[in-house]
């Protein structure tokens, strides 16, 4: 039997399907060359926009795999070559987690500090410069660090006492300090305590406090916060999902999503002008809606303007913007309701989206 490899789809030109081409787009699946789904721990996926992305991987030695766009130094290889196969992140050793943003990249560590590469013109780097870096620098001032997520050009850190922590842009107060000031060192999220998963979206971002309060801030033109309004918010507000626990948080470019009760179905709320939403309809939403007819979801993640799950059966479903292939299911058709990718794979346990970008990676 041939062993499982890594697959990706999508948008390629800046090579981030990793397959060793430089093609327009692919509707179907393609394999990222030189690594099995055996040694893959994790897949991230980044992107400013639809012709730029990168992709990482982590892998059960603790080192990261990167491919794709490189302009900002973004694959931390030491250059800024765009690669379209994956290559080794330089003086990484120790990973235990990753994160993609827009051109900039972030690796939690074994001690529980995080390092970061690639574009910093906002601080998103958390190293105290503005100086984009192609190998990865250390985070200031920042410890006991146990999840990491990354924005267009802002970044976050969940830390073991349940507060969470933010830099980079903030001209929407996507750092949740209560400013519009730009950070490029860590700085505490106003009022957040009891935090246990994190997200971050383009421009805003989202908290799950136990285990079923979501609370949202920063970027809220189309209503990714939830909070019924279209106002952005400097400091976190409480998204409207009701009562009823809540097991997984994603964000995509300016749309939310949340994983909820016992048969783990799907709520979507925020811009859907491509049917990223999934319910049928292209209207956008400013409180959380459900996807229609979609139970059994273990993961999901959302890109620029299309969002990924992955159900029970270990199946992958995707819905929105089409136009490079993303939603993997042969054509470049938008959809408003879930379709069925990757029908030629089975066994898939983790799936990536870029927050920027329009492609999909699976393993």
């Amino acid at each position: 039997m041939q062993e499982k490899q890594l697959k990706a789809w999508g948008d390629n030109r800046a090579c981030q399907l990793g397959d060793g081409t430089r093609t327009d787009f692919r509707t179907t699946a393609t394999t990222v060359i030189g690594l099995t789904s055996a040694e893959v721990v994790k897949i991230a996926a980044g992107g400013a926009e639809a012709a730029i992305g990168h992709g990482l991987a982590l892998l059960t030695d603790r080192t990261v795999r990167a491919w794709g766009a490189n302009g900002s130094g973004q694959l931390g290889d030491g250059s800024v070559f765009d690669n379209n196969a994956p290559g080794h992140v330089v003086n990484l050793s120790n990973a235990t987690d990753i994160a993609a943003g827009g051109t900039h990249s972030l690796a939690l560590l074994a001690d529980n500090t995080v390092v970061a590469w690639g574009e910093n013109k906002y601080g998103q780097l958390g190293n105290g410069t503005n100086r984009d870096s192609s190998v990865p620098v250390r985070v200031e001032g920042l410890n006991k660090v146990i999840a990491i997520a990354a924005g267009l050009s802002h970044s976050l850190a969940l830390r073991e006492d349940g507060t969470v922590w933010a830099w980079g842009h903030n001209v929407n107060g996507q750092l949740g300090d209560g400013t519009s000031a730009t950070r490029n060192v860590p700085a505490q999220v106003t009022g957040l305590t009891g935090v246990t998963r994190i997200a971050a979206g383009a421009s805003h971002n989202l908290a799950l406090v136990g285990d079923n309060a979501v609370k949202a801030w920063g970027y809220n033109a189309t209503g990714q916060l939830g909070d019924g309004s279209t106002s952005s918010r400097y400091a976190p507000v409480d998204a409207a999902l009701g009562s009823g626990t809540v097991s997984q948080i994603a964000a995509g470019g300016n749309h939310s999503l949340a994983v909820t009760g016992s048969d783990n179905a799907l709520l979507a709320w925020g811009q859907n002008t491509s049917g990223q939403l999934g319910d049928g309809t292209t209207d956008n939403r400013n409180k959380p809606v459900p996807v229609p007819g979609l139970a059994g979801v273990q993961l999901v993640d959302g890109g620029r303007e299309h969002t990924i799950a992955l159900l029970g059966d270990n199946t992958v479903r995707s819905w929105g913007n089409n136009d490079s292939g993303q939603l993997g299911n042969g054509t470049t058709t938008d959809s408003s309701t879930p379709v069925t990718s990757l029908t030629a794979l089975t066994g898939v346990d983790k799936i990536a989206a870029p927050v920027g970008g329009d492609f999909s990676v699976a393993n």
